[in-house]
């Protein structure tokens, strides 16, 4: 007798955020919106993963922002046109020595002039994020903000580079509290972003610990 393999199991994907219907992170309330525009500048391997992952659940909760996913951004057309717009001020997210720092209020506003803040974020693994900074030199010509994070990272199970390393979802919403300490925008809901980040990581755990396989649990080093 021929034993045929079961037919796998079809589950119902959400297309905004990529995961089972039953399992989906879309936000219930409308995005929140902002006066500054957020824009992931998204590694390739990071955009095509098949689940949603920080940078993605970042934009679905956020109106004004948007994910660009390449390597080389110079002449990427969408990139060049919000750098060459007129009506918007392009910063990039790196914490270079020269860099403005918004949680010491040193961001020179009166240079915006009317114009629209537009915050590039490089979203990607931290391998990566060099790879495209390596093949997308014109980024660090343009002028840089930074800040000092108000607490370490919560994504327990990936281990940072540094204390002040943080997800894509995170370094937003620490860029949105530094934004509105320098009088730069206002962040109405403090508490949106960090919960659709939870949700998302709460639920990353329970699976780590439902898992069987005693080294996966040793490797995210988890409490308990």
């Amino acid at each position: 007798m021929i034993h045929e393999p079961p037919e796998p199991e079809y589950r119902e994907v959400c297309y905004a955020c990529r995961r089972p219907k039953a399992l989906c992170l879309c936000p219930s309330e409308p995005p929140l919106r902002t006066r500054t525009r957020v824009v992931l500048l998204m590694h390739p391997m990071e955009y095509k993963r098949e689940k949603c992952a920080t940078g993605r659940l970042t934009c679905l909760n956020l109106a004004n922002s948007e994910m660009i996913p390449g390597l080389r951004f110079d002449e990427n057309p969408r990139y060049r046109a919000l750098v060459d717009d007129p009506a918007n001020y392009p910063v990039l997210l790196y914490p270079g020595k020269d860099a403005f720092d918004l949680s010491s209020g040193g961001f020179p506003s009166g240079e915006l002039g009317g114009r629209r803040l537009v915050v590039f974020l490089v979203d990607s693994t931290w391998a990566c994020a060099k790879s495209i900074l390596r093949e997308s030199p014109g980024l660090l010509s343009l002028p840089c903000v930074k800040f000092t994070p108000t607490i370490p990272s919560r994504y327990v199970i990936k281990r940072q580079p540094a204390p002040n390393c943080l997800s894509t979802i995170e370094a937003t919403h620490e860029l949105l509290l530094a934004l509105e300490r320098s009088g730069l925008d206002e962040y109405t809901d403090k508490e949106r972003l960090l919960a659709a980040f939870f949700a998302m990581r709460d639920y990353q755990i329970d699976r780590i610990g439902a898992d069987r396989n005693p080294r996966q649990k040793k490797k995210w080093d988890l409490p308990g």
